[in-house]
């Protein structure tokens, strides 16, 4: 006869771990660079007629820092920073009206060579299972409640690392796999891929053959094996995602310690690139003993360095720092470059395939949108901030969400005119 008290108790646990899963419906943008971390945004409809301006549905004053804003349900939440403080902020998703605020006293002295950047924050939060997980700009790891902002856990790991953050301060965002938080922790030269329980914070597992480096982790099945793909200090590496278990690593290092971009998975490929290395496709897979890399293919005209890269309509594209800041799309199944735009299109953009277009937001607060089948040539700009803007935008409900130096505006491509919603309205 099956115990009533122990039916209720693996009642429970499902009903725990079901909460926890990442559920995520039509045009929300929970996390980094999307649902899927791979800057899509599934569903947009481009208009008709690309508008002569966008609408500004609203701005709102949140600080200063890079990381990006999230949506989930009817909510915006955005990291900035305040003086010393870093500010989580719960808006309202139509109007941009504060539902909750929660500062933490975070004082931090930035790297000499990156001063002209702030102090962050650089980590970009993610929404699931009901909670908001947050990393600030000196590794401290925490969880709110998404309702109410009411703390849960906080991690903080000065007590295990003598650095809890690269040298430019800490830029992965973490991700949400089922009941697990993964984050790269600690500081040059020591740190460990870890994942907690998203419930409690407690360790579940931990990878410490490296540092982290600023890129942001995915997950990607590669040999029919799930696993966590990400940059670290100086590596590349893929660990499984039950037991933190490392499964390959390839050696992989840029100029200044600055391994930036974010892995794609294409056609169980992964395309890398960083800071002078051109763009490559890696195929790992499981040896009779070891796991094995091979590249497929490598493109050294163009490469990526702070941006990372998007498939739309087909085609690798981005944004290669070479020639000044030059838009491109590849053919992903072989790296042969398929365009390439001007030279000096930007120094820096963060880029979203949304449908047949890019959508790229420029660090000069300028939003070009380029046909991902053409030439590079942009089909349209707009002025969207009069500050840097080196946050990632999100889209939401077809709607563009743009961080520039201290606002958060949203704007609509609908053409129809209307004057912005008042903070409150």
């Amino acid at each position: 006869m099956i115990n009533a008290r122990s039916s209720f108790a693996a009642l429970s646990a499902i009903l725990i771990l079901l909460a926890l899963q990442t559920t995520v419906a039509a045009g929300e943008w929970p996390q980094w660079r999307g649902a899927d971390r791979d800057g899509r945004a599934p569903g947009f409809t481009p208009p008709a007629r690309w508008p002569d301006a966008l609408t500004l549905e609203w701005a709102v004053e949140v600080g200063e820092g890079y990381s990006s804003p999230v949506a989930a349900g009817n909510r915006i939440f955005i990291l900035a920073r305040q003086g010393e403080e870093e500010i989580l902020r719960a808006l309202d998703a139509a109007t941009g009206r504060t539902i909750w605020q929660q500062a933490e006293p975070m004082p931090y002295t930035m790297h000499s060579a990156a001063t002209g950047h702030g102090k962050g924050p650089k980590s970009t939060p993610v929404v699931a299972g009901g909670g908001i997980y947050t990393l600030s700009i000196s590794g401290v790891l925490s969880c709110r409640d998404a309702a109410t902002g009411e703390a849960r856990w906080r991690r903080e790991f000065s007590g295990r690392y003598k650095q809890t953050s690269p040298y430019y301060g800490a830029a992965m965002s973490p991700l949400v796999d089922g009941g697990r938080l993964i984050a790269h922790v600690g500081g040059h030269d020591a740190g460990a891929l870890t994942a907690f329980e998203a419930g409690s914070g407690e360790v579940v597992w931990s990878w410490d053959g490296d540092g982290p480096g600023y890129a942001s982790p995915i997950i990607a099945t590669l040999d029919g094996v799930r696993q966590i793909v990400t940059q670290t200090q100086r590596n590349v590496v893929g660990v499984r995602t039950d037991s933190g278990k490392l499964l390959w690593r390839l050696p992989f290092e840029t100029p200044w310690v600055q391994n930036i971009v974010t892995p794609l998975m294409v056609d169980g490929m992964l395309l890398l690139s960083g800071l002078e290395q051109g763009i490559f496709a890696l195929r790992p897979a499981a040896g009779k003993v070891d796991w094995m890399t091979r590249t497929v293919w490598r493109n050294d005209d163009v490469a990526l360095y702070m941006s990372s890269p998007v498939m739309a309509a087909g085609r690798l594209c981005g944004l290669s720092h070479l020639r000044k800041g030059q838009f491109f799309c590849l053919d992903p199944s072989t790296g042969d470059l398929l365009w390439a735009g001007d030279g000096r299109a930007a120094d820096q953009a963060a880029v979203v395939a949304a449908g047949e277009h890019l959508l790229a937001l420029t660090d000069g607060g300028e939003l070009l949108v380029i046909e991902a089948e053409g030439r590079g040539v942009p089909v349209a700009r707009y002025s969207v901030a009069d500050s840097p803007t080196w946050a990632h935008p999100a889209i939401v409900d077809g709607d563009i969400l743009i961080k520039d130096r201290t606002k958060l505006s949203r704007y609509s491509f609908s053409a129809k005119a209307r004057p912005p919603a008042a903070p409150g309205d």
